[in-house]
């Protein structure tokens, strides 16, 4: 089992840059293919971005490919979203998430088996 806790959300301005951290709990991080969610207010939980468990393979919503990036470092234990060019439609609670599944990547979140308690991003205009 891990534990998952998100850090780094808070208010920018558009066109500002975040970066969010999941730092997670156990020895076994590199076994997990990892993701990022999000909940905008008043709409559904949808896929940000995944990473395989070698931190090799990508992919990303078409509406954050060039400006959100994804990576993990497992001698930490941390997955990071590096998000750039932030829009006010970024706004919303980012989760991450962990499969220990046997998947290269996922963005599905029925995949995932752990999920952060979330983390704040609001991009003002």
């Amino acid at each position: 089992q891990v534990q998952l806790v998100e850090s780094g959300g808070g208010l920018v301005q558009a066109g500002g840059s975040l970066r969010l951290s999941c730092a997670a709990s156990g020895r076994t991080f590199s076994s997990y293919v990892m993701g990022w969610f999000r909940r905008a207010p008043g709409k559904e939980r949808e896929f940000v971005a995944t990473v395989s468990k070698s931190g090799g393979t990508t992919t990303y919503v078409d509406s954050v490919k060039g400006r959100f990036t994804i990576s993990r470092d497992d001698a930490k234990n941390t997955m990071y979203l590096q998000m750039n060019s932030l829009k006010p439609e970024d706004t919303a609670v980012y989760y991450c998430a962990a499969s220990q599944r046997q998947l290269l990547i996922s963005r599905w979140d029925y995949q995932y088996d752990y999920w952060g308690q979330g983390t704040q991003v609001t991009v003002s205009s």
